[in-house]
């Protein structure tokens, strides 16, 4: 055949109504994957309504039903209106925990999120790696796993979890325990501070915590500053490159009757003007006394203090100070949110009621927005409330998660969104397609990532063994060993299952056997040579070296008294005197 020759390569005609035609592709090559992003923000709308906290006034009776139509419409404008106003239009919800969230945070950039729970872990999200089909955490820390062993497992709760105000590099992590940890942005311990000395009775020399610590905060100004609040009645100024021993401690000496002059430290703040003026330091005690501090230190004694603030005895976790500097608002257990003067700490402003729930959540906290036009804080009935920052009223109010209390809010200034942790272990991040920029609005514009079934490990691979179930396993081979292998995939590095259902994998150690190791023992164990070595046999064999060269008793050598011993006599014999006889 030439190649002038014309042919036809003849192909498999299909009817237009042919089933078969939704399975044959259409062109060649790669298919661009898009993704209809208004549909997929409109799935993100919130449905629920917007309800107002204050109680609308009540109309006579002689208005008709027609005026209480006009009325509905009203409100009804005024809550779209009020979700044009703020960041709450729509919502993206991240189920990565299985306890209550106790502290949420973003980056200074916006694009990670850290969220800290009950349940002892940090979880890690990257808003850059996530979909609208897998909104997960891309790692899950435990922050004290590198000190767990297969005799103790110690963990604890996260407390307070924080990216700096300066730089996302790194984040302060604090949990139960009197030890606070600087890790990075990947989820790795740079600094952990040092405990204090819990003998000494004066909290100025001891070099670190002796107590469990509440919360913390960062330098409004400085990026390697750091102040903790611990149960120990101090507070104390770390420098994150100096781990041995805060750079700072203020000890507050509580007045109230029966305190002894210690107090537990429940909340702290620390603030600064944007023009550059004096930080501020403002702290809550459990005797229900507020500190002020001013200045860079050293913090001799505060610039001012209110006994009283709140009721004693009750936790106040919820404190912060607005943008300038001048105002600061607590959240007490006593049921009051009150809103405080720096320039007239004495009596407060304005207080309003608010149900606490610091009796199951203590660090229940309450913020400022971003340019302190607004106050948010969550409820024990899971809403959301976005409060006046000069009266303290109710602006909006919008159900999150409802009959679950809202632990911690925070609203991240770059991205213009506002993200709540709540106690059904759920982090909601709430936004506006129109107001907010990146973060949760870049999630939900990219496309679904399509999931195969061999994506997911615990659906193809044996989680006792790491391996796949159909594979075959040849005695001696590569693939037993890799079944013999401590660090599979079904647990973690610390012998953790994968798998919430199974029981944690406990490790076996050479003292966990019948009979230990004999090369453990040997290297391990000091002077484990002589377990089976005669003493008497081991003293004889130094006894003649002993006898020519003494060590110990060459001083007194030559001036050392001849033993004498008594004679034995005759009658005596070899059994010694006659024993005395008893009397009877």
């Amino acid at each position: 055949m030439s190649d002038s020759d014309d042919y036809e390569v003849e192909e498999s005609v299909l009817a237009d109504d042919n089933p078969m035609r939704a399975f044959l592709p259409a062109s060649f090559g790669k298919k661009s994957k898009e993704a209809n992003v208004a549909a997929q923000i409109d799935q993100s709308k919130r449905q629920v309504a917007a309800t107002k906290s204050t109680a609308a006034p009540q109309k006579p009776d002689s208005d008709s039903d027609s005026d209480d139509a006009d009325a509905d419409d009203g409100d009804s404008d005024d809550s779209e209106e009020e979700e044009e106003k703020f960041p709450v239009s729509h919502e993206l919800v991240l189920k990565t925990h299985d306890r209550a969230i106790t502290s949420v945070s973003l980056d200074p950039a916006g694009s990670r999120l850290i969220s800290g729970s009950l349940d002892c872990t940090v979880k890690l999200h990257d808003f850059s790696a996530m979909t609208p089909t897998t909104l997960r955490a891309f790692r899950s820390v435990d922050p004290w796993e590198t000190k767990k062993s297969a005799a103790s497992s110690e963990s604890h709760p996260i407390q307070h979890a924080e990216f700096g105000r300066l730089t996302g590099s790194v984040f302060l992590c604090i949990t139960a325990h009197p030890q606070a940890k600087i890790m990075s942005r990947d989820g790795d311990v740079v600094t952990e501070f040092v405990k204090g000395d819990m003998y000494l009775r004066d909290m100025n020399n001891t070099k670190g915590h002796i107590g469990e610590i509440a919360t913390g905060t960062w330098h409004p100004t400085d990026p390697n500053f750091c102040v903790t609040a611990g149960s120990d009645s101090t507070l104390r100024i770390w420098d994150i490159n100096n781990k041995r021993s805060q750079k700072e401690v203020i000890v507050f000496k509580s007045t109230a009757p029966g305190c002894a002059g210690r107090t537990r430290m429940t909340a702290v703040a620390w603030g600064a003007p944007p023009s550059g003026g004096n930080p501020v330091l403002v702290a809550a005690a459990l005797d229900g006394s507020l500190v002020m501090y001013s200045g860079n230190g050293p913090f001799n004694r505060p610039a001012a203090e209110i006994r009283d603030a709140h009721q004693p005895t009750t936790w106040t976790g919820g404190i912060d100070i607005s943008s300038d500097g001048r105002m600061v608002v607590t959240r007490g257990g006593d049921g009051l949110i009150k809103l405080w003067d720096t320039r007239k700490f004495k009596e407060p402003l304005v207080k309003v009621e608010h149900t606490s729930t610091s009796d199951r959540f203590p660090m229940t906290n309450i913020k400022y927005s971003p340019n302190s036009t607004s106050i948010i804080t969550g409820s024990a009935s899971g809403h959301l409330h976005i409060l006046n920052p000069g009266n303290l009223r109710p602006e909006h109010v919008t159900p999150i998660t409802p009959g679950a209390p809202l632990i911690v809010v925070d609203w991240q200034p770059k991205l213009n969104q506002i993200v709540t942790g709540s106690a059904n272990a759920e982090t909601h991040v709430l936004y506006n397609p129109t107001m907010s920029s990146r973060g949760a609005v870049e999630v939900m514009s990219r496309a679904p990532k399509k999931r195969h079934i061999d994506d997911n490990p615990a659906l193809t691979m044996d989680q006792s063994l790491g391996i796949s179930a159909d594979s075959i396993v040849t005695p001696g081979s590569g693939a037993a060993a890799v079944a013999r292998n401590s660090n599979r995939s079904g647990v973690t590095a610390s012998g953790k299952s994968r798998d919430p259902r199974r029981p944690q994998v406990q490790q076996i150690t050479p003292f966990m056997r019948s009979q230990p190791d004999e090369k453990h023992i040997s290297e391990n164990i000091p002077l484990s040579s002589m377990l089976h070595e005669d003493p008497r046999e081991a003293l004889l064999r130094y006894a003649d070296i002993a006898k020519k060269d003494p060590k110990f008793t060459a001083a007194w050598k030559e001036t050392q008294p001849v033993t004498q011993y008594a004679e034995v006599s005759d009658d005596e014999g070899e059994d010694g005197p006659d024993k005395k006889r008893v009397k009877r």
